[in-house]
């Protein structure tokens, strides 16, 4: 008796489906990269300005050693922001962070918009080196740009804001997390003749 042959299924060549599935692949991740930015937003600070204030408070007893003195710098930084993603951005919050030569990190958070008015009347000469401000809740459209002075003040003297480290603006995005871009050393410096206040001295 003759053996049963069956007759075998031709073998699957795989080769060809496997380079196709590759190169599709491929193409969906160039695809991919060329329409998603690297990164989220392209920064500039494209001009700075800073304004030492040194304030003496006298108090109304004539001991000298019952007065004290309070230095800020004010620090005008004005920001350019290009959108490079194809949905909106919107502005939370802008923050900086002073390193000085002694490696010491003081934070600053931007003056919100109602307390302009406040330090304007307090110190015209910030007022004349001022522009029009960037706020918070801004909302840049896809492809388009934005800018404006963001108003920091930090609780040193010039000669500490001169010696720097360095210091660092950060800008938080709603959805896209946050941004940092380094405040240059390069500004204008607006003198500051010592200005006093009546106030009661502190104890």
């Amino acid at each position: 008796m003759s053996d049963l042959q069956f007759a075998q299924p031709a073998r699957r060549n795989l080769l060809v489906p496997v380079l196709l599935a590759f190169l599709i692949l491929g193409i969906v991740l160039a695809l991919f990269l060329r329409l998603i930015p690297n990164h989220t937003a392209d920064l500039a600070i494209t001009h700075t300005a800073v304004y030492p204030a040194h304030t003496v408070f006298k108090s109304e007893s004539m001991v000298v050693a019952n007065q004290r003195a309070e230095d800020n710098l004010y620090v005008l930084a004005t920001l350019h922001i290009d959108d490079r993603l194809h949905v909106p951005l919107f502005l939370k919050d802008f923050t900086a962070t002073l390193t000085t030569a002694e490696g010491e990190e003081v934070t600053s958070s931007a003056i919100e918009k109602q307390d302009l008015d406040a330090v304007y009347t307090s110190f015209p000469e910030v007022k004349a080196l001022a522009t029009t401000p960037l706020l918070r809740e801004t909302m840049i459209a896809p492809g388009q740009s934005a800018e404006g002075m963001v108003l920091l003040r930090f609780p040193v003297a010039q000669d500490v804001w001169d010696r720097r480290r360095s210091a660092t603006l950060n800008i938080e995005l709603y959805h896209q997390g946050q941004q940092s871009i380094l405040i240059p050393n390069a500004s204008n410096t607006t003198p500051n003749p010592t200005s006093s206040a009546n106030h009661p001295a502190a104890n």
